[in-house]
């Protein structure tokens, strides 16, 4: 999917808080001008693919009518009461073709059982449940790690094996993100990507506890924009060293948000991310073999405003230029069949290139027919067999002379490499190191910006 959307709405945008407390009266939920397929459609000008919702944040307000608790929209003037916000954006994403996932936040600062084990869990599951059932499809059940409470607050101890159960049997096709087995989080809220992501990681990182434990721990502000240092390497060989009977497949999301804040804040309008900025981060991530989350929080009126809007439609002109500038190219291979690893990007293959077990350095070279300004080049493995590259290198000739342009120490997915634009004629992607016969199911080059 590469790309989608987090919107945190809530409780919290009307009371202009990131971690509200708990316990606001649900008459001041009452956005009047909701409208949820201005967010989805906003969300689809950039490109995106999905949409996550918040559909319960720490402070426990409910943005639909749950039946184990009395503080959601039922209890609020929003359209009289009858109201249910899930519901709207899953239409919404279905009208526009994107699909929908759900966020519910483990820690909640209102209900009662929060603290108590099992009866919490019971509480949990049944609120799961109810998501997991009344709205068609989930791609995404996205579980937070973060907790306030501190050493002196409530202690819960999550099941969650028993959360993820859940998720198995009502939404067999979802995958269960960051506090999960399935989705990894980066380790970071500030959009920032590691030099070379690996897929294949030790399974002690599948460990929720472990997440949540380097998830937000205070309400301060600083940490959507902290980036550990301790933890860059993940999947090389001395990583794994040690672990290489006990690995997992475990990729990455990288999420970050539009603004400094998770959510809508007035005093924050004048700080919308800028489209160069979001287009790098995009770059990196989805062309760094992670999935990029990006938030995009509607006003206390219930509409994300023209600022964002006006941003996310730069943001998806400003993707498609760039797949639009793939250089046609004919692809020769230094053994095997080429398949349609040339044509493949964007979009999906149906023969990805294989060379000979024998080939001592696995190479694709596309010819441009004359000189071309190229500024970057798509790489990406077949991911059903696996993360094999360990280093690829991008060579470009001009005039007979070839010059290394970039190189990187993992591929996945998918790998962007981006350099100063070079005219050259031909670039060749080698392959000097990789953990079995590499499976490329792409390659492409793209032309300079003009």
């Amino acid at each position: 999917m590469e790309f989608y959307g987090f919107i945190h709405f809530g409780m919290n945008t009307m009371t202009d808080r990131e971690w509200g407390e708990g316990h606001d009266d649900p008459a001041a939920f009452d956005p009047a001008g909701l409208d949820a397929d201005q967010w989805v459609a906003a969300l689809k000008s950039a490109g995106m693919t999905g949409v996550i919702l918040t559909c319960k944040h720490h402070d426990g307000f409910c943005l639909w009518p749950s039946g184990v608790t009395a503080y959601s929209v039922a209890s609020s003037p929003w359209r009289d009461g009858r109201g249910d916000v899930v519901a709207e954006v899953a239409d919404a994403a279905r009208r526009h073709g994107l699909r929908f996932g759900i966020y519910l936040s483990p820690w909640d600062r209102t209900e009662a059982s929060y603290g108590s084990g099992t009866a919490y869990d019971d509480f949990y599951v049944a609120q799961l449940t109810e998501l997991l059932t009344r709205y068609g499809p989930v791609f995404s059940v996205w579980l937070d790690g973060a907790n306030g409470e501190g050493p002196n607050g409530k202690r819960q101890v999550y099941d969650w094996e028993r959360y993820y159960a859940v998720v198995r049997e009502l939404q067999p096709d979802a995958v269960i993100s960051v506090c999960g087995p399935d989705v990894r989080w980066c380790g970071n809220e500030a959009g920032d990507t590691r030099p070379d992501e690996w897929s294949v990681v030790p399974r002690a990182l599948q460990d929720a506890e472990r997440t949540a434990d380097r998830s937000q721990q205070a309400d301060d502000g600083a940490f959507a924009r902290l980036v550990r240092s301790d933890d860059r390497d993940l999947g090389s060989r001395a990583a794994l060293a040690g672990h290489e009977d006990d690995l997992v497949w475990y990729p990455a999301e990288v999420n970050t948000s539009i603004r400094p804040g998770w959510f809508h804040h007035p005093a924050e309008d004048a700080e919308v991310r800028s489209v160069d900025e979001l287009f790098t981060i995009y770059l990196r991530a989805v062309g760094g073999n992670s999935c990029f989350l990006l938030n995009v929080p509607p006003d206390r009126d219930g509409r994300v405003r023209d600022t964002d809007v006006a941003v996310l439609e730069q943001l998806g002109r400003r993707i498609e230029d760039f797949r639009a500038r793939r250089v046609e190219a004919s692809a020769t291979v230094s053994s095997g069949d080429a398949g349609d690893v040339a044509t493949a990007w964007p979009g999906e293959g149906r023969m990805p290139w294989r060379p000979d077990d024998t080939d001592q350095l696995p190479g694709v070279t596309l010819a441009f027919g004359r000189p071309r300004p190229v500024e970057a080049v798509v790489v990406g493995e077949d991911i059903t067999q696996g993360q094999r590259i360990e280093h690829v290198v991008v060579r470009g000739c001009r005039d007979g002379r070839w010059s290394t342009l970039a190189e990187a120490h993992a591929v996945g997915y998918q790998r962007i490499l981006t350099f100063t634009p070079v005219e050259v004629d031909s670039v060749r992607v080698e392959v000097p190191e990789a953990r079995d016969t590499p499976v490329v199911a792409r390659v492409a080059a793209i032309g300079a910006a003009s």
